[in-house]
């Protein structure tokens, strides 16, 4: 930002600041406004009022002023509110001149009351005829200059407030993620789920294999840690008797930031009883186009220029397939490591000399295969040693009964049948905790009172974790999750407290 304009935009404020001084000492800001009409309903109920029209009935509106413009006598802003967007006309022999003053007095941005009737100009322009204006509260800061068509999502990430006020598509996302959200809720309680809240400040970080963040609880003189899932908590309930259960919340993983991932995140878990993951792949095809057709009206959309349908039946394919199709030649868990280290070293992907087979095939797929599937497609079968909570593979207990639901390159959902064998469990957190003390930051700690939980019984158990972040970036055709997190993390401007 340049001097002057930094001179320009001081004085600009300096004047704003004279406005709303000049209120305080006069008639000052009143404490609410009786609003009649939202601007989107007179934009459907007075749709068909021809041009140059003016009706006898009154209304009042508010919201902020986003444009201004005067001819002579005639003066013309746009009202923007919640819902959308109505036309203020001020005319001066039918307003006074007091509140043609006023109005002029007006800078954008500043939030305003009118009263009048509603009209339509000679142009066909639903309006309202302003009678009465009322100042609710000055901006003293000057929308920003040329933030329409604004393409860094860091800048409108960091104001979102300003991102709103004057993108409409910011508007759009935030109140379709809202709608998103409230259908997800609506499948799985029409399914006979409940909704529950678990803990987010645990003493042990559980329920998957992720960098937790620490803190500390200074009464109890302990150390504790956000949740990085909700699952073991809510297979407790399952244990306790609630058969079906799901949580929308908050999850907090110490990871890095890019386009599908940010710390602070939403998911939606879920858990049934009696059900395994071929179940759980029937009810999550079901719930992700029930909540498309809610917001698109049909399954089939447009995501980043390329049609997608979100109607079930999705593939389903194993992690194993995918990878020998990829590399062109049967490869599986009996694939010698040798074998399988050439086409990791061919391929470019990264791995570690201890790797079993089964941890080199899913590096394999998540490194050179799993972004180029793009229909929606559940891929099974994941290998075991990936997957410390899933129940072994009744053919291959070497596999789990495991899938992961990916759409357009990306992942969105991870579910499984759950491990209710409690010594099976416990020798698995054994495992995690022998890989987290030789230095693995991301190991599952062993969590005795859920394997206490176990072993009352748990029953054969469905569950599954939804990416509601990249749902709504799906549903909304977003490129980035900050675009669909309201207030994402973000380093801290020069200057700002870090």
């Amino acid at each position: 930002m340049s001097d002057s304009h930094e001179t320009t935009e001081a004085q600009l404020i300096e004047g704003r600041r004279a406005k709303h001084q000049a209120l305080i000492d006069g008639i000052g800001y009143p404490h609410k406004y009786e609003r009649s009409h939202l601007a989107a309903e007179l934009q459907s109920t007075y749709s068909d009022l021809s041009s140059a029209t003016e009706t006898e009935v009154e209304v009042s509106v508010a919201g902020r002023l986003m444009l201004s413009r005067s001819f002579g006598k005639l003066q013309f802003g746009t009202l923007q509110d919640g819902s959308g967007t109505i036309q203020l006309f001020v005319d001066r022999s039918h307003a006074g001149e007091e509140v043609a003053q006023q109005f002029a007095e007006l800078d954008l941005g500043d939030w305003i009351g009118a009263r009048g009737v509603v009209m339509t100009t000679k142009r066909g322009e639903l309006s309202v005829k302003v009678a009465e204006l009322t100042t609710l509260q000055k901006s003293l800061r000057p929308l920003p200059d040329k933030w329409h068509g604004l393409q860094d999502v860091e800048a409108r990430s960091r104001r979102r407030y300003v991102d709103l006020m004057v993108n409409s598509e910011a508007r759009e996302v935030a109140l379709t993620r809202a709608i998103i959200v409230s259908a997800l809720r609506q499948e799985f309680e029409d399914r006979g789920y409940v909704e529950v809240e678990t803990p987010v400040l645990l003493s042990q970080a559980t329920g998957a294999t992720a960098r937790p963040f620490a803190t500390s609880h200074k009464a109890l003189d302990m150390d504790m840690y956000l949740r990085i899932a909700t699952e073991l908590y809510l297979k407790r309930l399952v244990v306790g008797g609630i058969e079906r259960v799901f949580e929308i919340g908050r999850i907090f993983r110490n990871e890095g930031i890019d386009s599908t991932h940010n710390p602070e995140f939403t998911m939606l878990e879920a858990y049934q009883a009696f059900a395994d993951y071929e179940d759980v792949m029937d009810l999550i095809e079901g719930v992700v186009e029930g909540v498309t057709k809610e917001v698109h009206g049909e399954s089939e959309i447009e995501y980043q220029g390329k049609k997608l349908d979100l109607a079930g039946p999705y593939r389903r394919v194993s992690v194993s397939q995918l990878v020998s199709e990829k590399l062109g030649e049967p490869v599986d868990l009996d694939t010698p490591v040798e074998r399988l280290r050439d086409h990791a070293s061919r391929t470019g992907v990264e791995f570690e000399g201890d790797w079993s087979s089964g941890r080199l095939i899913f590096e394999l797929y998540e490194e050179i295969v799993e972004r180029e599937l793009w229909e929606p497609t559940f891929v099974t079968h994941q290998p075991i040693e990936v997957s410390p909570l899933s129940r072994r593979n009744r053919e291959d207990p070497r596999l789990a009964d495991r899938f992961e639901l990916v759409i357009a390159g990306a992942e969105y959902c991870n579910a499984f049948s759950e491990l209710n064998d409690a010594d099976d469990q416990r020798a698995r957190f054994e495992e995690q905790a022998a890989a987290g003390a030789a230095g693995d930051e991301e190991a599952h700690p062993v969590d005795e009172d859920y394997l206490v939980a176990l072993e009352y019984g748990l029953p054969p158990t469905g569950g599954l974790g939804l990416g509601v972040d990249r749902l709504v970036m799906l549903l909304t055709d977003r490129s980035h999750i900050r675009e669909v997190i309201l207030f994402p993390t973000l380093r801290p401007e020069s200057g700002e407290q870090a």
